[in-house]
C-alpha cells in the first residue's frame, strides 16, 4: 500500500529550514498534493510521478545542480560518485533504458523481474550509490517531485538503488553483485531464446571484487552475446586505485571494447547507442573524474568537532592499533578493502589496500607467519561476501583480528550478521566502546592466537562510559551497581557493546542495576550471575540482531528470564540519529522501556523473550 505523505512528509518538513524560500514553497505544495492523494495500491514511483505532474514547477534545469542541492540539504552522501556517472545516467535516459512512466521503460522496474520491458535493453545498476543521479535526472525531466529529494539519507529517499524507485534490483551488501545480477539476467534471456541485451552500469573499483571477475568469466564461458558492460573508470574507489583499469581482460571476456571521455555527454550517448545496436557482447569504458568520496559541505571546516568532543569510534582504530604496536612491539600486517579512512589507518599504521576485494582481503592473511598480528579492517557488509574465506582463516590463521565497521542497528543490514561471525569456528566476537576495551581485545588475541577475534567498530561518535570491561574483556562490569543485601533484585538491565552507552544515558534517571558486556558471548562471574538469578525481570538491550544473539545466549546458557530489546529487522537507509528512534534505542524510548521493568506484572519470573 503506497502512502507518499506518510513516507516523505516528516523528513521533508524537517529539512524545511535548510531550503531556499522557493524550495520551501514547492515542497509544501507537493506535500499537500501527497496528502490529497492518500493511500493507493500503486507503485511508489507512480505515485511520485502523479505529484510531479500536479506540481510541474521545476526549480532547476541541470541535474548536476540538483545533485549538489540534494547533498547540501542532506549534509552527507556521495556527490562525486554521482557526478562521475552523471553522463552515463543521462545516456541511459536518452536511450530509453530508464522507466519514465511512458511505456518505454526497461523491464522489471516494478519488481516483477520478468525481463520483458519495452525499452531497447534491460538496465542493471551495479554501481548502487549512484541512485541520486537517477533521481536528479528524473526531476529535471519532470517525472519526480522535489520534496523526496530533500529527504535523501534522512528517512525518506534511499541513497542506493531500490526496486520501489524504478531500479531492477535493490542493492544489498556487495557492490560487485550488480555484475552478477546482469550476467544472471543475460543468461536467463539467452536461455529463453531472446537476444535482448542487458546493460550493466559498474565502476572500476567495483570490478575489483571477486564476484565481478567470476561473473564475467562465466559470461564468456557460457557464450553470452547479450551483455553490455558500461564502466565508470574514474581511478578511485574511496582511495585512489593502485593502477588504472586493466581493459585487456574486459576485451578478452567481452570482445568489443570502446573507450570514451565519460565527461562528454554526447560522446557517451553516441557510444552507448552504437553498442546497443551492434550484435554481440561489449564493454564501454567511460574515463571520468571523481573528487573526494564523501560529501563535505562548504562550511564543513567551521563545523568540525571542537577539541575534546567525541569522534567516530571506528575512526580511532588506526590510532589504537598504532598505540598497541608501540606498547607491545608486535608487528602488524593490516589489510583493508578501501576502508582505511573509515578506520583512521593513515599516519598510524602501515596498511595494504586491496581495493574492494573483500575475499582477497581475508585471503591475504592465509600464508603469513604465525607471529604476525593480521588485521582485516573491513566494512560490516563486505565480510558477508567472504564468509567461506573467513571460515578458512579462522581454522588455519593465528593472530587474526577482524575489524568490522558497523553502522546503524545491525551489521550490514542482516539482523543476524553479528551472530553469524559468532558461530564460526574458533571465533570470539567483541564490541568495545572504550580504547581500554579495544586494547584488551588485542591483548586477549596475543594470549589466545588460535582464536580469531572479531571486533565490531561502531561508526558513531559517543562519550565512553565511566567504567568498562577492560579488566575482564570476557566478563561484565556494573555501570550502575546493584544494591547490597540478600533481598531479590527487582529488575536488571544487561547490555552488549554500544547498547551499553545508550542505556547508561537513559538509565541515569531510572537507576536500574546495569551490567555492561563487551563480549557477544560473555562468561559472567558467579557474583554477577547471582544478581541476575535473583532478579524478577532482566532486560537485555543490544543494538544488533536479536535472533540467536546476546540476550538469547544468556537465556539458553544460564536459564535466566531474559527479555530482549534489540533490532528486529534489516536496517533502513537512514542516518544514525534516525536509526535510534526507529529501533527504540533513543534515550527517551530506552528510559521508558527501563521504567516499565519496575511495573508490577502478574506472572513475574516467566517473562517473554521479546516484550
Amino acid at each position: 500500500m503506497n502512502d507518499l505523505h506518510a513516507t516523505f512528509a516528516a523528513p521533508a518538513r524537517e529539512a524545511l529550514p535548510r531550503l531556499t524560500p522557493a524550495e520551501r514553497q514547492v515542497v509544501e505544495h507537493e506535500l499537500r498534493e501527497m496528502e490529497r492523494q492518500g493511500r493507493d495500491g500503486g507503485r511508489l514511483l507512480d505515485g511520485l510521478r502523479k505529484v510531479a505532474a500536479q506540481v510541474p514547477q521545476r526549480l532547476y534545469a541541470d541535474s548536476a545542480e540538483v545533485l549538489l542541492r540534494m547533498h547540501e540539504i542532506a549534509g552527507s552522501g556521495n556527490l562525486q560518485s554521482n557526478l562521475s556517472s552523471l553522463a552515463l545516467v543521462r545516456a541511459c535516459f536518452a536511450h530509453g533504458l530508464v522507466d519514465e512512466g511512458g511505456g518505454g521503460a526497461a523491464g522489471g522496474a516494478d519488481g516483477s523481474g520478468d525481463g520483458t520491458g519495452d525499452g531497447p535493453a534491460e538496465l542493471v545498476v551495479g554501481r548502487g550509490h549512484i541512485a541520486p543521479a537517477f533521481y536528479a535526472e528524473h526531476y529535471v525531466r519532470g517525472t519526480l517531485p522535489f520534496a523526496p529529494l530533500t529527504t535523501l539519507h534522512q528517512g525518506g529517499l534511499t541513497g542506493v538503488v531500490h526496486r520501489d524507485l524504478g531500479f531492477r534490483a535493490t542493492m544489498r551488501y556487495s557492490l560487485g553483485v550488480g555484475v552478477a545480477q546482469a550476467v544472471s539476467l543475460a543468461w536467463e534471456l539467452a536461455r529463453g531464446g531472446s537476444d535482448r541485451k542487458v546493460v550493466c552500469l559498474a565502476g572500476d573499483g567495483e570490478l575489483h571484487e571477486g564476484a565481478a571477475f567470476e561473473a564475467l568469466r562465466f559470461a564468456h564461458d557460457a557464450g553470452l552475446t547479450n551483455l553490455l558492460l558500461v564502466v565508470d573508470a574514474n581511478g578511485k574507489g574511496i582511495e585512489p586505485l593502485a593502477r588504472p583499469l586493466n581493459t585487456a581482460y574486459l576485451s578478452a571476456y567481452l570482445g568489443t571494447l570502446v573507450e570514451v571521455d565519460g565527461c562528454d555527454d554526447g560522446a557517451v550517448e553516441a557510444a552507448l547507442g552504437e553498442l546497443l545496436a551492434r550484435p554481440g557482447p561489449a564493454a564501454l569504458v567511460c574515463r571520468t573524474r571523481k573528487g573526494d568520496h564523501s560529501f563535505k559541505p562548504a562550511d564543513a571546516g567551521a563545523a568540525r568537532p571542537a577539541p575534546g568532543r567525541p569522534v567516530s569510534f571506528a575512526s580511532t582504530a588506526g590510532r589504537m592499533l598504532g598505540a598497541h604496536r608501540e606498547r607491545t612491539g608486535r608487528e602488524l600486517a593490516v589489510f583493508t578493502p578501501d576502508m582505511a579512512a573509515r578506520f583512521g589507518l593513515g599516519g598510524h599504521v602501515p596498511y595494504t589496500n586491496t581495493g574492494l576485494a573483500e575475499t582477497l582481503t581475508v585471503g591475504m592473511t592465509l600464508s603469513l607467519p604465525d607471529h604476525l598480528t593480521k588485521v582485516v579492517a573491513t566494512d560490516a557488509m563486505y565480510y558477508m561476501d567472504s564468509l567461506s574465506m573467513l571460515t578458512e582463516a579462522t581454522t588455519s590463521v593465528r593472530n587474526l583480528l577482524v575489524l568490522a565497521g558497523r553502522s546503524w542497528g545491525a551489521w550490514g543490514g542482516a539482523h543476524n550478521a553479528t551472530n553469524l561471525l559468532g558461530l564460526l569456528l574458533h571465533t570470539r566476537v567483541y564490541e568495545p566502546v572504550t580504547a581500554a576495551e579495544f586494547q584488551a581485545c588485542l591483548d586477549r588475541l596475543a594470549r589466545d592466537p588460535a582464536t580469531t577475534h572479531v571486533v565490531s567498530m561502531i561508526d558513531a561518535a559517543f562519550e565512553p562510559p565511566a567504567r568498562d570491561c577492560s579488566a575482564d574483556i570476557d566478563g561484565g562490569v556494573w555501570l550502575t551497581p546493584p544494591g547490597e543485601g540478600p533481598d531479590a533484585v527487582d529488575a536488571t538491565v544487561v547490555t552488549f557493546g554500544y547498547a551499553g552507552v545508550l542505556v547508561e544515558a537513559a538509565n541515569r534517571d531510572v537507576g536500574l542495576p546495569h551490567l555492561h558486556c563487551a563480549a557477544l558471548d560473555p562468561r559472567l562471574d558467579p557474583a554477577g550471575l547471582d544478581v541476575l538469578a535473583r532478579s524478577r525481570r532482566i532486560l537485555s538491550v543490544e543494538y544488533n540482531g536479536a535472533g540467536s544473539g546476546f540476550g538469547e545466549r544468556l537465556r539458553a546458557r544460564h536459564l535466566l528470564p531474559v527479555e530482549v530489546h534489540a533490532v528486529r529487522r534489516d536496517i533502513a537507509t537512514r542516518v544514525h540519529r534516525h536509526q535510534l528512534p526507529l529501533h527504540g534505542m533513543s534515550p527517551g524510548a530506552l528510559r521508558e522501556r527501563l521504567a516499565g521493568l519496575l511495573e508490577n506484572r502478574e506472572g513475574s519470573g516467566h517473562a517473554p523473550a521479546y516484550a
